[in-house]
């Protein structure tokens, strides 16, 4: 027998081990989840921001090449009106001056829209390592996505500006019309003129040929992001797959734990039972141990009496008995619940909660004492608010004051 008791309690050693490395595997398991999910759906609000912002970007190139053609056209009858202007250049010097001003003017403006557009590229560049190297990290990658909305802000400022300076230049050349109209002579001046801006024409549309280089490699980039993700999505699923199988396995394990401790409780109830059965008072409710207050305090006191010692010293014991049965790893506590009636309190307590936590801490300390360890033990006071009997007799006020005990996992 003793060689049989041995071997038992050898293998129940064995199972709490095993169930709390099953815990920590799962708590490893469920925090590497969640940090996989936030990566994710940080990821994918990159994308999709940058899906919003290759639209936009599509769109301006458009409206500028639009602009750009609109014009060249307008050049080009610029040019077929040169051709039959043979006179009256006297009369337009000073207006010629104003023009080259404003030629220079335009030409300095193309040249700063020139390093804007330059910054911008380096500006995409830097953001395509960033993007390379913030697969991994959501952190960064929301830092990425902002200098990214600050750099298509500035792209859109910067589309706006050049689409005004457009407009002007179109209106530039309507008055250029007009005025050339009067002139008799001017027409080898003014093809410079047009020479000058051929050039600028052709200054934009080497602008725009990169901003399409630059359009097509961000395609490229999100295309590979969008093959990223679905092997993303599908590493996901097997693991909410295997989260799912350690649940299941979870809920037989605590099952089977919730069983074993119902064992216990039975055990420590029917030990109690016995130990305190010269008492009629002293009754057992579901998962609960009921004792009056009347056996254990003086009234509106918090001190236990002599009875009340001996009767927790009873408990004390009982429970002692089953602890040494009560595998290491199952959490388990005993606890005391302090219940008063409704009526208020009238001694050194300021109210019914105070008295009834003072009597389930006393409890407590009494368990100590009796060697019960500490970290096993829960006082909690509920004083007149959870009765058993809401009637307004003393019957009904003895009933509802008392102490509850009950065995629970933490």
């Amino acid at each position: 027998m003793l060689i049989a008791s041995r071997r038992s309690r050898r293998s129940l050693d064995i199972w709490p081990g095993f169930v709390d490395a099953l815990a920590a595997l799962l708590m490893v398991v469920i925090f590497v989840l969640l940090l996989f999910s936030l990566g994710q759906y940080l990821l994918s609000d990159a994308l999709v921001g940058r899906d919003a912002a290759l639209g936009r970007l599509r769109g301006q190139i458009s409206s500028l090449s639009a602009l750009l053609a609109q014009t060249r056209d307008d050049k080009q009858q610029l040019q077929q009106r040169l051709e039959g202007l043979d006179s009256q250049l006297q009369s337009t010097r000073a207006t010629r001056d104003d023009l080259q001003a404003q030629l220079a003017a335009l030409t300095l403006k193309a040249h700063d829209a020139e390093l804007a557009l330059a910054a911008l590229q380096l500006e995409l560049n830097t953001s395509q390592s960033q993007l390379s190297e913030q697969k991994q990290l959501g952190e960064q990658q929301a830092a990425q996505i902002e200098n990214l909305a600050a750099a298509r802000d500035r792209l859109k400022g910067e589309l706006d500006t050049s689409r005004s300076q457009l407009s002007d230049q179109q209106q530039l050349a309507d008055q250029q019309v007009e005025q050339i109209r009067t002139l008799s002579s001017a027409r080898d001046t003014l093809q410079t003129q047009l020479e000058a801006s051929r050039e600028d024409t052709g200054r934009a549309r080497s602008d725009a040929d990169a901003l399409n280089l630059r359009l097509e490699a961000l395609n490229e980039q999100l295309a590979r992001l969008n093959k990223a993700l679905a092997v993303s999505e599908a590493n996901l699923k097997d693991k909410t797959l295997e989260v799912e199988n350690l649940g299941a396995r979870l809920n037989v394990a605590l099952a089977a734990k919730v069983e074993e401790l119902e064992a216990y409780r039975s055990e420590f109830f029917g030990k109690l039972r016995e130990a305190l059965k010269d008492d009629p008072d002293i009754r057992i409710e579901g998962d609960r141990f009921l004792l009056p207050s009347e056996v254990l305090f003086p009234s509106a006191s918090a001190d236990l009496d002599k009875r009340g010692q001996a009767e927790i010293a009873k408990v004390a014991h009982s429970l002692k008995e089953i602890m040494d049965k009560i595998p290491a790893g199952m959490d388990w506590v005993l606890r005391v619940d302090g219940h008063t009636d409704r009526r208020p309190v009238r001694t050194v307590f300021p109210s019914n909660w105070e008295l009834s936590s003072a009597r389930a801490t006393s409890i407590v300390k009494y368990l100590i004492a009796q060697g019960v360890p500490p970290e096993h033990l829960v006082a909690a006071g509920f004083a007149q608010y959870h009765p058993l009997d809401t009637g307004d007799t003393p019957e009904a006020y003895r009933r509802n004051r008392r102490i509850e005990l009950k065995l629970t996992s933490r």
